[in-house]
């Protein structure tokens, strides 16, 4: 009973996007472990910019130095 959590920052991200992760985590786990996509759980949990950070600092402080 595989149970997979995805964490992206909170941008907006389409309920068809996630419907999409969800699927493609579940067929892989199917294709490559051969996981009972029945007995597959797939959780999208979404995390707001400020509380998200990489390479010791704030994602957006991050982007700015990365010119994003």
């Amino acid at each position: 009973m595989p149970y997979v959590n995805i964490r992206i920052t909170r941008e907006g991200a389409t309920a068809e996007q996630k419907a999409r992760l969800i699927k493609g985590t579940t067929d892989l786990l199917q294709e490559v472990l051969g996981k009972n996509p029945h007995t597959t759980f797939v959780v999208i949990d979404e995390v707001d910019l400020e509380n998200w950070g990489v390479g010791g600092l704030p994602v957006e402080a991050y982007r700015r130095e990365q010119g994003r």
